[in-house]
């Protein structure tokens, strides 16, 4: 075990008393769902297990955090900065490079933001639809200090549905802050 891998496995796992319930696979090319958003803090937890894990998993972050010169050591963990006032298709951009890459994945927040929201982004589900790869479904539970990955969605193109279906997923996972975690609409 590498050096960083056995010191994050370390952090995660014994300092920080998460575990984990994961029983999906993780395919060379995938969507990494990771739901509730509701701290900075599942930024570091989910980058620490994908390396604790021994996996590269890419990340979308709004352009703000990608000043200099913090937006070099941000790209160099595997940042994709987010223009959200332009209308860039970077949904069918992300696709294309997933279609043309070996090994791909990319792990986005479904609510798009830390604050609660009801009505959660689907540019996740319309890249995983494009480029035909699956997206993992992966909980994190700060209530009972768990990661949990137990569900996997193929997307068919039923948008509505299948984002129901992963709302209801995530329902019973508190973030840090669950105050600030809304699966349906009041």
């Amino acid at each position: 075990m590498g050096l960083l891998k056995s010191f994050s496995h370390r952090l995660l796992f014994r300092w920080c008393h998460f575990t984990e319930i994961v029983t999906e696979p993780l395919p060379d090319k995938c969507i990494i769902a990771l739901a509730p958003h509701t701290s900075n803090w599942d930024f570091i937890i989910g980058n620490l297990y994908s390396r604790a894990k021994g996996f590269h998993c890419d990340f979308l972050m709004k352009k703000e955090w990608f000043f200099f010169p913090m937006g070099i050591f941000m790209r160099r963990l595997g940042g994709i900065p987010v223009y959200r006032s332009k209308q860039m298709k970077s949904t069918d951009l992300i696709a294309e490079r997933a279609k043309e890459a070996k090994q791909f994945r990319l792990c986005i927040t479904p609510e798009g933001t830390r604050k609660a929201q009801p009505d959660w982004k689907k540019g996740f589900y319309y890249i995983a639809l494009k480029a035909q790869i699956p997206i993992l479904l992966y909980g994190l539970d700060f209530a009972e200090r768990k990661i949990v990955c137990t569900k996997t969605i193929f997307p068919n193109g039923d948008i509505e549905a299948q984002m129901q279906e992963i709302k209801e997923y995530y329902a019973d996972f508190k973030g840090l802050h669950p105050e600030q975690f809304i699966v349906h609409n009041s």
